[in-house]
């Protein structure tokens, strides 16, 4: 989970560098955000349900 967590942090600072040079290219990131977050929320939750 924690790996996920760390993808989703550069994701965003991605996104965020992107904006400022080309806001375009952000755009065109944030499904790729949104697809990451899903699986975040997935691997969180299949987590919960399978402690170890």
């Amino acid at each position: 989970l924690l790996d996920i967590l760390v993808l989703d942090v550069l994701v965003l600072a991605t996104i965020v560098l992107f904006w400022r040079r080309d806001r375009v290219a952000a755009a065109l990131m944030l499904p790729y955000l949104a697809w990451i977050a899903f699986a975040t929320v997935l691997n969180a939750s299949i987590l919960k349900l399978n402690p170890m």
